[in-house]
C-alpha cells in the first residue's frame, strides 16, 4: 500500500490529511512539517477500504483505439481505422476515420483532437474578447491536470485541450471565464458578474459539470497499462 500513496510534507499543513486524486488514481497523504511520516503512513494504510472505494469509482482508461467512442464538440464519434483512409483523421458522419499504420492511431487521434481543440478555443476566445472589448495576446493549449484554463498578466490564455471532449457549453463557459480575467485578474464579485455578462447567464451548471465529470476527461487517451 505504501508505494500507492504519495507522501507530501506541506510547510503550511496543520494536520495530516488523506485525499484521493481521481485524475491520477493515486492517494495523497499530506502531513505537517514536524509530523512523523511513519505514523502518518501507518494511519493511511489503515484507510485501505476507503482508498479501494475511491479507486473503484474511477472511470477507467479510454484509449484512442479503433472502435472507441469519443465525445467531440458535442458529437459522439467512433474511431474507425481503415488501411486505405487518409492518415489525417476526418469526421465522416458519426465516424472518425483514420488511416496509416494501425499502431499510430492513438497518436494521430490525440494530435487531431489537440488541433480541433485549439481551433474551437481560438474562436470562442475571439468571440468573448470582442464582447468584452479586450485584446488577447495569444491562445495556446496544454494538458494541465489542475486547471482548465489560465490567463497570464501579459494577455495570453492557455486551455486544456481536453475541453474538446466536454459539452460545447462547458468549453465556451471556460473561455468566457478566462477572457473575463483580461479585465479582472481575480475572482471577485465583479469578475463573476462579467463572466455571466459575457456568457449570457450564470455558468453555474457548466462549472458543476466540470466538478462532476472533469476528472474523467483525463482518462481519455490513457492505456490500461497506465
Amino acid at each position: 500500500m505504501s508505494e500507492e500513496i504519495a507522501v507530501v510534507r506541506h510547510p503550511r499543513a496543520r494536520r495530516t490529511r488523506l485525499s484521493f486524486d481521481p485524475v491520477t488514481g493515486r492517494a495523497k497523504l499530506t502531513i505537517p512539517p514536524r509530523a512523523s511520516a511513519a505514523k502518518a503512513l501507518a494511519w493511511a494504510r489503515a484507510q485501505e477500504a476507503w482508498i479501494a472505494h475511491q479507486r473503484s469509482r474511477l472511470p477507467g482508461p479510454r484509449p484512442f483505439v479503433p472502435d472507441a467512442i469519443l465525445p467531440v464538440d458535442g458529437q459522439e464519434v467512433t474511431i474507425t481505422w481503415r488501411a486505405d483512409a487518409a492518415r489525417l483523421p476526418v469526421i465522416d458522419g458519426d465516424l472518425l476515420l483514420v488511416g496509416g499504420p494501425v499502431d499510430m492511431v492513438p497518436r494521430r487521434v490525440e494530435a487531431w483532437l489537440r488541433r480541433r481543440a485549439l481551433a474551437l478555443l481560438e474562436a470562442d476566445t475571439a468571440f468573448y474578447a470582442a464582447r468584452a472589448g479586450v485584446l488577447v495576446a495569444g491562445v495556446a493549449i496544454g494538458d494541465a491536470r489542475g486547471r482548465w484554463g489560465s490567463c497570464a498578466h501579459h494577455g495570453a490564455i492557455r486551455y486544456s485541450w481536453r475541453l474538446v471532449l466536454a459539452p460545447p457549453a462547458v468549453r465556451r463557459a471556460t473561455a468566457a471565464h478566462e477572457v473575463a480575467h483580461r479585465v479582472h485578474m481575480n475572482h471577485s464579485p465583479a469578475f463573476h458578474a462579467l463572466v455571466a455578462e459575457l456568457y449570457g447567464r450564470d455558468p453555474a451548471p457548466e462549472r458543476a459539470w466540470l466538478r462532476a465529470h472533469g476528472a474523467a476527461l483525463h482518462w481519455f487517451g490513457r492505456s490500461p497499462e497506465g
